[in-house]
């Protein structure tokens, strides 16, 4: 099976901090890829990087097989790669719909929509509830309540659904459970799962061991500006993890990158 994304040899500078040293990344479909380093190694950089948020200095990024060269998040998202950040991006004030499609407006058919640019709201409204209802988030009662009004959990249930409705190739999360307790996170990580069921594979940044050994398929395991090793969770505890992501052992030579 082929990558659907492959990162080689990145490199990231600022000014004399190497952020991304001959950084290597790859991302197979359907499948949930769990980014783990302790806190500088570079794994923010390196999913800037793949997102468009920033531009390496050195390197080469593939998707589906072809060169691409992102010069900003939106351009990453046209091709098909959303991102979840850890503050959800998301609209307080504005309505769930508003929200589902903040930056991607459906406007109405004809010159009300090509001359007066109104807002086709039902049409909104309508594909938002659906989208919800396909991955289960019924519990939210009216689409155009205001987001300020949901819990946590709902809020990063939105932020999900918005990837999931609009990424085409992937979607990466970005610590989707560091803000949330017990109940929520549960919630969240069964969203992740129903996603990653609907063939659409997954970037999972995350310091929640238990969390990335319960989802994950693989592992990349980031230490200082590149990738040390990817394992099977499966085969590793999250104490050998932790090891290889603190340098306090070695991975084996046939794990290593």
């Amino acid at each position: 099976m082929e990558p659907i994304l492959t990162a080689r040899g990145i490199v990231k500078r600022y000014g004399r901090v190497t952020a991304l040293d001959q950084s290597d990344f790859d991302l197979y479909p359907g499948e949930i890829l769990a980014v783990i380093g302790d806190n500088g190694a570079g794994k923010s950089s390196l999913i800037k990087a793949i997102s468009g948020a920033v531009q390496p200095d050195e390197g080469e990024i593939r998707l589906e097989g072809k060169v691409v060269s992102f010069r900003s998040p939106l351009q990453a998202r046209e091709a098909g790669i959303e991102t979840v950040y850890q503050n959800l991006a998301l609209s307080p004030a504005l309505s769930i719909a508003d929200n589902m499609f903040l930056g991607r407006e459906i406007r109405k058919e004809g010159p009300m929509g090509s001359i007066f640019r109104m807002l086709d709201r039902p049409k909104m409204a309508r594909i938002a509830r659906d989208k919800l209802s396909e991955l289960g988030l019924m519990t939210i009662q009216n689409i155009n309540q205001a987001v300020e009004t949901l819990s946590g959990g709902q809020r990063q249930g939105v932020a999900v659904a918005r990837a999931a409705a609009f990424g085409s190739k992937m979607i990466i999360l970005d610590e989707p459970t560091a803000a949330l307790g017990v109940k929520e996170s549960r919630k969240v990580l069964e969203l992740i799962l129903d996603v990653r069921n609907r063939g659409m594979p997954i970037v999972l940044i995350s310091h929640n061991m238990p969390h990335v050994f319960e989802v994950a398929d693989r592992i990349h395991i980031h230490r200082l500006g590149k990738r040390l090793c990817v394992i099977n969770p499966k085969d590793y505890t999250m104490s050998d993890a932790v090891a290889f992501m603190t340098g306090a052992k070695v991975p084996p030579e046939a794990m290593a990158a």
